[in-house]
Order: structure tokens, then sequence, then C-alpha cells
């Protein structure tokens, strides 16, 4: 027990003095970009400001290998590149399965960046970092706004549109956990969902996302991960008590039967959702056959 504290405590430390180092070439490319907002100047900062994200979880990966190891079984990778641009979904059960994601896709795809919502542009330090990173903000209107004020419908697509706009210039990894949460036992009995390992995917943002994308991204990059021993903590991370990780992936086009106008068209929205579900049918299936192989029933 005393020496996984240690471990932890001094992964910890490494973690946070290696954050704070880039921070610093983080925070002058964003500064950069905020007062001279040329085009040329946004593409460049944009690609240096990606490689100081990219620098900052390979130091990550490190700080891992020396503390505490973790080794991830993939069964097949796909063929992947940073030049092209991916839409990433994964079954979502811990904050670790970020890192998890990180250490295993940085270098091979692009950057990963998330769909926030507008009022965290506002957050001190981290918005301006994440503006500088183009993670693209989202202005998302209730249904009650739009009854008050019809004119609003399909500006949040718009809006999210041109916040997508850069992305033409420089590839990207777009990273969605539709299930909108963390999957614990309560709430997978409080949704009754059908799956056994899953809670029900929200097609809501993903369609969305692509709406808003346009043809940009072309691929589907679906994740699958399990974990044998226990759903772990960020402590369990750090101080060593998470061995292994078992990470499915496949590869998959993104059809034009899966753009289309998700809150206008009634047809599109069930074919989306159908869709959807038939991902995570088979993300379900997926996990039977993991945890049958890790217990040596396969």
């Amino acid at each position: 027990m005393t020496l996984y504290f240690i471990r932890g405590c001094l992964a910890f430390c490494c973690y946070v003095i290696n954050t704070l180092l880039w921070c610093v070439p983080l925070l002058l490319g964003s500064v950069i970009k905020l007062l001279l907002p040329l085009p040329v100047i946004k593409r460049l900062s944009s690609r240096f400001l990606d490689r100081c994200a990219t620098g900052w979880i390979s130091t990550n990966g490190l700080i891992e290998k020396l503390f505490h190891p973790l080794t991830i079984h993939v069964d097949a990778m796909p063929p992947l590149s940073v030049n092209e641009w991916y839409m990433v979904i994964a079954n979502h059960q811990s904050w670790v399965d970020i890192l998890v994601l990180q250490r295993l896709l940085n270098h091979k795809i692009p950057f990963l960046k998330f769909f926030l919502k507008q009022q965290l542009i506002y957050v001190p330090v981290l918005g301006l970092a994440w503006w500088a990173l183009d993670f693209p903000f989202m202005r998302r209107y209730t249904t009650a706004q739009l009854k008050k004020n019809p004119k609003l419908r399909g500006k949040d697509i718009e809006i999210t549109r041109k916040a997508c706009a850069k992305f033409k210039h420089n590839p990207v990894s777009v990273m969605n956990f539709v299930e909108g949460t963390r999957f614990r036992p309560a709430k997978h009995k409080q949704q009754n969902s059908p799956y056994q390992h899953l809670l029900r995917p929200r097609a809501g943002g993903m369609a969305f996302a692509l709406s808003a994308m346009g043809e940009q991204i072309n691929k589907m990059l679906d994740i699958t991960i399990y974990y044998p021993q226990h759903i772990p903590t960020f402590w369990d991370y750090i101080s060593g008590h998470l061995p292994e990780v078992y990470v499915h992936l496949e590869l998959q086009e993104i059809t034009a039967d899966m753009r289309g106008d998700y809150m206008n068209d009634r047809e599109f929205k069930q074919h989306f959702q159908e869709r959807l579900n038939q991902i995570w049918h088979h993300k379900d299936q997926v996990l039977d056959r993991l945890q049958a192989q890790t217990r040596g029933d396969a």
C-alpha cells in the first residue's frame, strides 16, 4: 500500500510539473493568436499549439512508463493517419478513458478535441486555452427558446459550422462520448438500458456535430474500452492499480445517410438513432467477448 501511495504521489507531482511547463508556450501561443488574428498567423499558431498539446501527452506517456506502466491490449489497430479527419466515439466508464485514448492515439491521429458549451469559453485561463486549441464551442437553443423565437431555428448549427470552418485547413479528431455520462449500475437500471454493459446512446450530439462539420469528417473511429479488473479512478491510474486495459477499434466510413437535419427531419432522426443503436449493440457484443476472453472462457 505504501509503495502505491508513494508512486501515485510522485506521478501526480510529475504530471502537475509537466502541465505547468507546457502551459507557458500554450498561453504564449494563445495570446499571439488572440492579438494577431490574421489568417496565416491563426493557422501557424493552431499547428504550433496542437504540437504543444501533443508534446504534453507524449511527456505524460513517459511519466506513466516510469511510475505506473499500463499495458494496453489492442486486438487490431486499423490504418490511421495524422492527416485525416475523424469522428471518434467510445463507451464511457471513467475519466481514465480520456487518458487511455490520448496515450493510444497520440501521433496516430490528430489531437483529440471536444465540442464544448459556449459558456465555457469564459472559464479563466482554460477558456483561452480551449479557444486557442480550436475546440469548437457550440451554442444550443432549448425547445422553449425556439418556440419563443422561431428565427433561432437552425442558427445553432450555423454558428457551429462557422466555428468548425478552421478545420478545413488542419486535420482534426472530434471526440464524442455518445452515452452522455459515465456508466454506473444505478444509471443503467434507471435507463432500463437494453445493453448489458452500456448506457443508451444519445444520437443528437453526434448528429449535430456531423451536420456542423459537413463532409470534412469522413471517417468514424469506433472504440470500445474494457477494464478487466474494475473501473478505475484517476488515483488507481497514477498509483499503479490499473495494470492493463483492453481496447477494440473499428474504422468506418461516414456515409451520406449519416448526415442530415436531426432537429427538423423526423425520418432522418429515427434513422440516425437506429444506426447508432446498431453500433451500440455490436459494442455490447465486443464487451461480452472481451469479458469472456479475460476470464478464460473464450
